[in-house]
């Protein structure tokens, strides 16, 4: 018989409350009853115990922990200040885990996250949506094929708008560099990067806690530059205020054939340019869409939303669990992420390009 896994919800009402709907997710499943929910403000709780039909309630996560038989934890709250102790918290008590991104604040948490996680051979799942679209795999398939040769230059930019800088590098950039990682079939081996606010190289005196409990923050203006195996340049860019309707939040991939780009997003459709100079003004050549079909065809799915998103990474998260397989996204993955934003602070720092991985495992501002 398909087992039911038991479920804890974490939300934390007012920092960062549930997410992009991550406690929504789990009632759509039919292999999963929602056991409790925890949350420290009084009414969020007893509204989402409402929502989702949590049969028990309570104010403090860790007492939840303790006397909930749990199989999966799912966290959250997108203030990732909050995160590393809930990931500990969840190790303890041997329960596997779901959560809103970005993973945690600096690579000492990751670290400590991973290694816990690992020792007890448990599996992490994460809301980087982009992840796990058939899509994704579609279009790595074509990069496999060769249909815009070798692959040359990666470039992603944020969203842009009043986050744009070192916000919008958390907050977004996530789920630009998890593309970048897939699409160039590797880690980076380097980062390069500055930093600017207001027009000036970030000094000490830029630097302040930012929103959402990232921690010490800095820059409106972020241009890094990342080394790949392969011979491949990954670039990744944000400004605040200067954002495109549509937006430029997307990665685009550029080969020696032509051009790629995919959105960030679930089930978001991708493109591809068949032309060498990458220049449709000179060659004629159109864009061809890309769907979890292939090019040119139409997309057969109907789950393509932020919560058909989060459905298909916590199936993908107990799939890995009977498995024994590690997730599309794992604790792992989380880290490389982390890391590569870390390394645009670290670069900015030194003055000069840093080697990944990094050494300095703290928040790089906090050396400034």
């Amino acid at each position: 018989m398909p087992r039911t896994y038991r479920v804890g919800i974490i939300g934390h009402t007012g920092r960062g409350d549930y997410g992009h709907a991550v406690d929504m997710a789990f009632t759509r499943l039919p292999n999963v009853e929602i056991a409790a929910v925890a949350d420290e403000h009084e009414a969020g709780l007893a509204e989402a115990q409402k929502r989702i039909g949590a049969k028990k309630a309570y104010r403090r996560y860790r007492d939840m922990l303790s006397e909930e038989k749990l199989d999966i934890v799912a966290i959250c709250p997108r203030w990732i200040d909050q995160h590393r102790d809930m990931i500990l918290a969840a190790a303890e008590a041997g329960c596997h885990v779901y959560m809103e991104k970005p993973f945690c604040r600096t690579l000492a948490e990751c670290d400590e996250a991973v290694t816990q996680l690992e020792m007890r051979h448990l599996k992490l799942g994460i809301a980087h949506i982009s992840q796990y679209s058939p899509v994704l795999d579609t279009v790595r398939s074509i990069l496999r094929q060769g249909e815009i040769g070798d692959v040359l230059e990666l470039r992603a930019r944020g969203k842009e708008d009043r986050r744009g800088g070192g916000e919008d590098l958390w907050v977004l950039g996530s789920h630009v560099f998890g593309l970048m990682r897939s699409l160039a079939g590797a880690d980076a081996l380097s980062c390069s990067a500055t930093v600017m606010q207001g027009g000036h190289p970030v000094g000490k005196a830029d630097v302040a806690q930012g929103a959402e409990g990232i921690g010490l923050l800095a820059g409106d203006n972020v241009q890094a530059t990342y080394a790949f195996p392969s011979g491949a340049f990954g670039h990744f860019a944000s400004r605040k205020g200067v954002g495109g309707a549509p937006t430029r939040f997307a990665i685009q991939v550029f080969g020696s054939k032509g051009v790629l780009e995919m959105e960030s997003g679930y089930l978001a459709p991708a493109y591809i340019l068949k032309d060498a100079a990458w220049s449709p003004g000179r060659s004629g050549k159109g864009w061809q869409k890309i769907t979890s079909a292939g090019i040119d065809q139409p997309e057969p799915r109907k789950d393509g939303s932020y919560q058909g998103g989060h459905i298909a990474a916590i199936n993908d998260l107990i799939e890995s669990i009977e498995a024994e397989r590690t997730t599309r996204c794992s604790a792992e993955d989380c880290r490389q992420i982390i890391q590569m934003i870390a390394a645009v602070f670290e670069s900015h720092r030194v003055g000069g390009p840093v080697s990944l991985p990094l050494k300095t495992r703290e928040n790089p501002l906090a050396l400034m």
